[in-house]
């Protein structure tokens, strides 16, 4: 789990993923890839979300593929099941935790508020996904979070764009940033794969710039 989430961390952008296409979520997860970020987190928002995760894993093994916007138990259960190597979900809920964790899943949880980062940090979960990150106080709130649990580490997600990634990357208590504005739906639609790739390098390369 903690090699997992080192890798997530050295890469420094987390890509959110809302894909249908099996052949699309390859030719993705290559754009990625040649942007130094050899992550995804495909979100089951989809109704192939499963099958995409396992396209990627079977395509492209040197990618890190999670599944993403997990809610309930049967849908850890189908993650495990398409090779998802890590979970992450919108918010914090105990059953979903404990049964990623039974399975041996790393797994990010949503959290806004420092009651769910201590319940989070109970399950012995330091790296948690900060959300929606820039209706719940962004920066601010996460400097304010940095004094009181320097031990929790945050992949803040929602309203981030180049606008405003270096403000979060120069914060000491971040693991990575999570987005949709990678691969974005339009671009998606479009296979538009090479501007992607562009973006997702100029969001490397402002997060790394900038720690």
């Amino acid at each position: 789990m903690d090699t997992i989430m080192q890798k997530i961390g050295d890469a420094g952008i987390l890509p959110v993923i809302k894909i249908n296409e099996t052949k699309s979520a390859v030719s993705l997860a290559q754009a990625l890839q040649n942007a130094k970020i050899p992550i995804a987190e495909v979100t089951f928002r989809t109704d192939n979300a499963a099958e995409c995760i396992t396209a990627i894993r079977k395509a492209m093994p040197s990618i890190l593929v999670g599944a993403g916007t997990i809610l309930t138990e049967d849908q850890v259960r189908q993650a495990k099941d398409a090779g998802a190597q890590f979970l992450v979900s919108p918010g914090f809920n105990p059953k979903v935790v404990e049964y990623a964790l039974k399975l041996n899943l790393p797994i990010t949880p949503g959290v806004c508020t420092p009651s769910e980062m201590e319940q989070a940090s109970s399950f012995g979960l330091n790296i948690l996904k900060f959300f929606p990150a820039e209706l719940y106080g962004g920066v601010a709130l996460l400097k304010t979070l940095y004094s009181v649990y320097p031990h929790i580490k945050f992949i803040p997600t929602g309203g981030i764009s180049p606008k405003n990634l270096i403000d979060y990357a120069k914060l000491p208590n971040i693991h990575a940033i999570g987005g949709t504005w990678i691969a974005n739906q339009d671009d998606l639609e479009k296979e538009n794969w090479n501007h992607i790739e562009q973006l997702a390098r100029e969001a490397y390369n402002l997060f790394h710039n900038n720690r």
